[in-house]
This record gives structure tokens, C-alpha cells and sequence, in this order.
């Protein structure tokens, strides 16, 4: 009997359990897709740095590390493993492709893991071992052969197998490029053996066997034990960066951290208007089905057998809400966690495995006994007293007379303003809920749009303004000198700049040093300004200042790594930058001594001489490209944000509406009976539903903003953004917000045609 009850009580109020089971499984499925992308992300890249062994730490030098370097490096106490590494960019040969070279003595440190072909051999002749990625995008198969130019030197190999790479899990050839392209840029590793065959042609400025310019490390040891050892190992200050220094691995944790961050915001929101909503709820259904519990009552049931039936109704919805929002979690894991998807273009990953955190099913548990408690407190109230009391139909509590009622000003209102404010004093619940969920949205559609905003004008200040120029050429400083630079960058008509590394307060960054005749490189102020620089001062990037606690006039002092020279730099000013730098123009640099070889050269024209010391060319339209990526994932994530946003109010404004119409459906019916008609019944609907709707707009548009700057914060605070809004952003989510809450309330308003005045009237309050 209470089975077939169970039944006619879910199609009684299909619209309040729908909403309740979609709310449950949205909340659960954007709480356990969002916990499960970063936990993921972790596990994945996990295994790739396992697999390859991955460096704890990098050392460099300029002039290379010998044999017995390494060997004194080894003997450090408590480094477990050591490999001289080397790395150069190299291009293909007859394309403007680059492809970044690797070589590792030993390829337990820093290796390769094998996704075709033949394993590594490291006495491979002319063995290429390729990315598979870039092998994918153009169509290089093993066994192919390839030809790759370096300075004047031509080398050709063999594809002998495609592998993923730690040290190259985000491929990206500098700071300027933020999203791998695998088009025109990926990686090779060569064996030891084939670098001793052209070592003659290239390393020139070498000594002995020292052309291994980096010793990755495997240790536990803290950086500044670590530091020390190797100081006084090697006798000499030299450059060391932990792995949470290095792209590769800072940025995937980076993605994990930013993945925790989102995790703590968007489904704290969904789960708790879905909570609330089911509290809501469920005490309304049970309110509506008192009479049906003084019914049972009066019958013979015991009060636990009633208990126990109306709390499967909580049960059944919050485990409903949950295998379906487990669905949901392990399709938005999957959407945003697999090879084809937006992390997969930037991550370069062997696997792709999806995993939960365990406290994700510790807390579904806790919703559901939470939801189960809901139902079982909302029915026991109802069982209060005899089974005569528990016939009577439910009344609301009385409604005391407010202050505000007795004024002027509130006697002056008219019947519809004067209902409406009543109402809303008398249900508090229920609008506090449907503000809740107003301010939901908006928080949803002002983020997701501003932030598609923030990121135009981040690309229109940094790579359509400060990015001038056409081409970048790149030099080798080792060998080009100050007269040739000049000479190279007036026939190209190109600015010219230097960089190096430098110590900054223990900690590395870089120094820049820029020579600007033609305007080809332009900076930005903390304004997003264009901002002329002087030859009175170095500037440094906002990260710095913000960390050191830095500002315009103070002085600050570096170090060159590999030297014990020391500067001592007035701060002229703080630009923003995609890199952590200190940058200066050259009149500065040599008012200060500093010793610096220019690097590259920016410029316009595309005829590049043949020579010696370029190293290879990057164009700009390269970097737009894997940035016009970066934005279509953008474009993604803003689209699933609206989408969350219009489900989100769709459905709570709904069930609020079907919830207020029944609460209210004896006064309709009186009103009704007084003659008013259902177009103005409707219009009292539906004109508490806007009011609510411009409370949560003025209340979300601040809160969409706030959370919005604080996710570019947590989130994106390496590339220095600058919060921006357009009108247009706020426009449409008002616009969107007030569409949808006016097409519920229409919905819930055409009910009012069906009130049956006798049946209502005739019922007790």
C-alpha cells in the first residue's frame, strides 16, 4: 500500500523532485568532476615524472660541466642520481619548424618514455627519438629521416622511435608562448654518442669533453642544503632550480592547484543551493501531505512506519541526485581530462586516467545521510500530537504585524506591492532561496563573461602592443660581437635585446636588457599603459614588487650567476610581464658595468642573411597561434559557465515558483472569488519574481566581480593580468538573468487558471 503511495506522491509533485534530483545530481557531478580533474592530473603526471625519472633539481653554467663535475656532484650526500644534460633549439631543415634538441647521459635521469619504435639506445649513431606529438601534427612516421640546421651545421638522423618527455611535458620554446604548438615546435632526443660526432662543428667555445652546459640532479635534499653542497662541490656560485622552478613540472601543479581552487568554489555554490533547495522543499512536500500523515495515523500506523516512508522520499532523491551526478562527474572529468581536450593540448601525458579523491565518496556519504536527516526531522514534526491533530490541514504560522506596515509610506502602496512585501516576510526561506540562486547565476555569467573579457584585453595589450614586431631572431652570444649585433640589427632594422639569469634575493630571475630605436618592443605599467623606458632605472614585473614588497625609487641588488659581481639598480618603475624579469635599457646596463651580449633581435622584415650566428627565427603569427588556442579553450569554459548558469536559476527559480504557487493557492483562489482576474493574479506572480530578480542582480554583480578577481589571483597570477569588465558583459548577464526568471515566472503563473476556488476555500487555515 505505501509502496503504491510511494508512487502517486512522486507524480503528485513530479516538478518538485525533478528539481530536487537535477540540483542534487548538478551539485554532486560539478563537486566530483572538478575534485576529480585535478586529483587526475596529479596521479597522471605523477607516473610520466616517475617513468622518466624526473630531476629534482637543474644546475647551470655557462662554460659547461666536465666529467669529474659530475662525478663530485654524485658524490654529494644524499643525491641519489646525477645526468650531464644538454638542450639546444635546433630548426628543421627547409621548414621554419623548431625542434628542441636533448641529450642525457644517463636516461634514468630525465628520460623518455617510449610510445613507438625502438627503445632508447644510447649508442644510437643517428638515432632521432622524436615527439610523438609533433611526429602526429606533421606526419613524421619511424624510420623517417630528418635533417636539422644549428648555426651553420647540418644533422640528420633516423626516426628510430616517438616518446613523451618529463622535461618537456609542456612543450613551449619561451615565455612568450603560452600553449604548445606542436605544428611548428616539439623535441628530439639524441644519444651521447651522435653529440661526440658533431661536438667539433658546434661547441667550439667548449673545453675538453665540458659541453654539457646543465647536471640534473635526483635528491631529496632541501634546496638550500642542496645549493650549499654544490657551491662547495664545484668551489663557484653557479645557477640551481629546484623542479618547482622548471615549466614542465611547476606549471602542471600549477594546473593541479588551480583545479583545487576551482574545486573549493563552483561546487561549494552548486551543493549548497542544491541542499538548500531539498530543506526547502521537502518541508513544503511534507507540509502539503499532512492530512495524508493524520490519514496513515488515524488508519493504524505506527509512527516509525510513516517515519521511515516519508524519509525514503529524501533517501531516494539524494541517492538518485548522486549515481546520476557521479555520471556527470565522470563525464565533465573525462570532457576536461583526456588526450583531445584542452588540458591534453597543453599537457603532454602517456596517460590519461581518471580518478576520484577519496574524500569526494566520504562526502557524498555525508550529503545523502544529511538529505535522509532532512526528510526524517520534516515528517517528525508532523507527527506531533494525536492523530486528530495530524488531520488538520497545515497552517502556516502567523504573521505578526511588521513595523514597516504601520508607516505612511507602506499605506501608500498599492495592493500588489503591499501583497508581495507580506509574502515575502511571511515565506523567509523561500526567498532567501530564490535570491540565492539569482545571485548564483549572476556570480556565474558575470565570471564566465568577464573573464572572457579580462583575456582579450590581455592579448590585445600583450601580443597585439608590446609585441610589435614580426619576426624574433635568435643569436648565439657565445661567439657574435657587440659590432656585429649592430650590424645584424641595422640591416634587419630590428631592436635588440640581452638577457641572463640573475639572483634576486635567492631566488632566479631574469635580467633584460633592451636596446629600442624603432619601437619594435613596447612595456606596460601596472595599467596596461604603453610605458617609455628609462635610462635612469631598471623596472621590475609586478610579481616581484608584489613579493618583495617593492616600489618605484627604492634600489635593489642582483647577482649574475656564475660570477661574484653584484649591482646595486635604482627601481624606476613596475611593469607587467609574462616572465618574472628585471629589465633595464642598455645605457643603464653599462652606467652599472654590466657585462651582456645581445641575444636576439625584433624585427619586421623577413629577409634574414644567412649567418653564422642565428641560431633560428620565431614569428609572431607562431605565438598568436598557440595563443588563438588558449582562447578557443577560453571560449569552452565561458560557454559551460553560461550553460551552468541558465540550468542553475532555470531550475531553482522553477521549483521556488511551483513552491510559492502552492503555498499560495488558497489566497489566489480568495482573490479569485474577489474578482480579480488571471491576468492580474499572474502579474502578482510574476512581479515578486523580478523584485527578487533585481535584488540578486545588485547583489551579484558586485559577487561576480569578486570572485572573478580572486580566481585571477589564485589562478593566472604568473602571467599579470588586469581585471576587466566590458558593458556589454554586464548588460547580457542582467539581460540573460531577467529573461530567465521572467519565462519561469510565466510558466508558474499560467497554473493560476486551474485554481479550484471551492476546494481551496473549503480547506481550514
Amino acid at each position: 500500500m505505501l509502496t503504491r503511495k510511494l508512487f502517486r506522491t512522486i507524480g503528485r509533485y513530479k516538478a518538485q523532485f525533478i528539481s530536487m534530483i537535477i540540483m542534487i545530481s548538478l551539485g554532486v557531478g560539478v563537486f566530483v568532476g572538478f575534485n576529480m580533474e585535478w586529483y587526475s592530473l596529479e596521479k597522471d603526471t605523477d607516473f610520466i615524472f616517475e617513468q622518466t625519472g624526473f630531476a629534482d633539481y637543474r644546475i647551470y653554467s655557462e662554460s659547461g660541466f666536465t666529467a669529474e663535475d659530475l662525478e663530485k656532484i654524485k658524490a654529494i650526500s644524499g643525491v641519489t642520481d646525477a645526468s650531464r644534460f644538454l638542450t639546444v633549439n635546433a630548426a628543421v631543415k627547409d621548414d621554419t619548424d623548431i625542434l628542441a634538441i636533448a641529450v642525457s647521459e644517463n636516461i634514468d635521469v630525465s628520460g623518455v618514455y617510449l610510445t613507438e619504435g625502438e627503445p632508447y639506445d644510447a649508442e644510437s649513431p643517428d638515432g632521432f627519438w622524436l615527439s610523438d606529438q609533433y611526429a602526429a601534427k606533421n606526419n613524421v612516421h619511424v624510420g623517417d629521416k630528418l635533417t636539422l640546421t644549428y648555426k651553420m651545421l647540418t644533422v640528420t638522423g633516423t626516426v628510430k622511435g616517438l616518446v613523451k618527455a618529463s622535461e618537456f611535458l609542456i612543450c613551449i620554446p619561451d615565455e612568450t608562448q603560452l600553449m604548445p604548438d606542436y605544428n611548428s615546435f616539439g623535441f628530439v632526443y639524441l644519444s651521447p654518442v651522435m653529440l661526440q660526432d658533431i661536438i667539433p662543428a658546434i661547441f667550439k667555445s667548449f673545453v675538453g669533453d665540458s659541453l654539457y652546459y646543465q647536471i640534473n640532479v635526483k635528491s631529496p635534499l632541501e634546496k638550500k642544503a642542496f645549493v650549499e653542497a654544490v657551491e662547495a662541490a664545484l668551489s663557484k656560485t653557479l645557477l640551481v632550480l629546484s623542479k618547482d622552478e622548471t615549466v614542465s613540472y611547476s606549471e602542471a601543479m600549477g594546473e593541479v592547484e588551480e583545479g583545487k581552487t576551482m574545486g573549493s568554489i563552483l561546487p561549494v555554490l552548486f551543493l549548497s543551493i542544491a541542499i538548500l533547495t531539498m530543506v526547502t522543499t521537502m518541508h513544503r512536500i511534507t507540509a502539503s501531505e499532512k492530512t495524508q500523515i493524520g490519514t496513515l495515523k488515524a488508519l493504524g500506523f505506527h509512527d516509525s512506519r510513516i517515519l521511515r516512508h516519508y524519509t525514503s522520499y529524501a533517501l531516494a532523491i539524494g541517492l538518485a541526485g548522486s549515481l546520476l551526478g557521479i555520471g556527470i562527474g565522470y563525464l565533465l572529468g573525462w570532457y576536461i581530462m583526456n588526450p583531445n581536450s584542452a588540458m591534453g593540448t597543453y599537457i603532454d601525458m602517456p596517460r590519461w586516467d581518471l580518478y576520484v579523491p577519496w574524500f569526494c565518496w566520504v562526502i557524498l556519504v555525508f550529503i545523502n545521510v544529511f538529505l535522509t536527516l532532512i526528510g526524517f526531522l520534516s515528517v517528525r514534526q508532523m507527527l506531533k500530537g494525536t492523530a486528530a491533530d495530524a488531520l488538520r490541514p497545515y497552517s502556516p504560522k502567523k504573521m505578526r504585524h511588521l513595523a514597516l506596515e504601520e508607516t505612511k509610506a507602506f499605506k501608500r502602496l498599492n495592493f500588489a506591492t503591499k501583497w508581495n512585501l507580506r509574502d515575502c516576510f511571511r515565506h523567509k526561506s523561500r526567498t532567501c532561496m530564490t535570491l540565492f540562486g539569482i545571485v548564483g547565476c549572476m556570480v556565474l555569467l558575470v565570471g564566465g563573461l568577464g573573464m572572457n573579457d579580462t583575456m582579450k584585453a590581455f592579448v590585445q595589450s600583450f601580443y597585439d602592443n608590446a609585441i610589435n614586431y614580426q619576426l624574433r631572431v635568435n643569436l648565439d652570444s657565445e661567439t657574435i660581437t657587440e659590432d656585429e649585433v649592430d650590424k645584424l640589427s641595422e640591416q634587419l632594422e630590428g631592436d635588440w635585446s640581452a638577457s641572463m639569469s640573475v639572483q634576486l634575493e635567492d631566488r632566479p630571475v631574469s635580467l633584460e636588457i633592451y636596446h629600442i630605436t624603432h619601437g619594435l618592443v613596447r612595456f606596460l605599467d601596472e595599467d596596461m599603459q604603453d610605458m617609455p623606458l628609462s635610462d635612469d632605472g631598471a623596472y621590475i614585473c609586478a610579481r616581484i614588487a608584489k613579493e618583495s614588497g617593492l616600489s618605484a625609487g627604492d634600489t635593489l641588488t642582483f647577482s649574475p650567476y656564475g660570477s661574484d659581481d653584484s649591482y646595486t639598480a635604482v627601481i624606476a618603475g613596475i611593469d607587467r610581464s609574462l616572465s618574472e624579469s628585471i629589465v633595464m635599457t642598455d645605457v643603464y646596463a653599462e652606467t652599472l658595468g654590466i657585462d651582456f651580449t645581445a641575444n636576439t633581435i625584433y624585427t619586421d622584415s623577413t629577409d634574414v642573411p644567412d649567418s653564422s650566428h642565428i641560431l633560428n627565427t620565431q614569428t609572431k603569427q607562431a605565438i598568436m597561434d598557440s595563443f588563438g588556442t588558449f582562447m578557443e579553450l577560453m571560449y569552452v569554459m565561458v560557454s559551460l559557465l553560461i550553460l551552468a548558469a541558465v540550468v542553475l536559476s532555470l531550475v531553482v527559480l522553477y521549483n521556488l515558483g511551483i513552491m510559492s504557487y502552492t503555498e499560495r493557492y488558497r489566497e489566489m483562489a480568495t482573490l479569485k472569488v474577489v474578482g480579480f482576474r488571471d491576468r492580474r493574479i499572474a502579474g502578482l506572480l510574476i512581479s515578486q519574481n523580478l523584485w527578487l530578480t533585481v535584488a540578486g542582480i545588485l547583489i551579484g554583480l558586485p559577487a561576480g566581480f569578486g570572485v572573478l578577481s580572486y580566481l585571477l589571483t589564485a589562478l593566472a597570477s604568473e602571467y599579470e593580468m588586469q581585471l576587466v569588465i566590458g558593458p556589454v558583459t554586464y548588460l547580457v548577464s542582467i539581460l540573460l538573468t531577467f529573461l530567465v526568471s521572467l519565462g519561469v515566472g510565466l510558466m508558474v503563473a499560467r497554473k493560476n487558471r486551474h485554481i479550484d476556488m471551492v476546494a481551496a476555500l473549503k480547506t481550514e487555515e
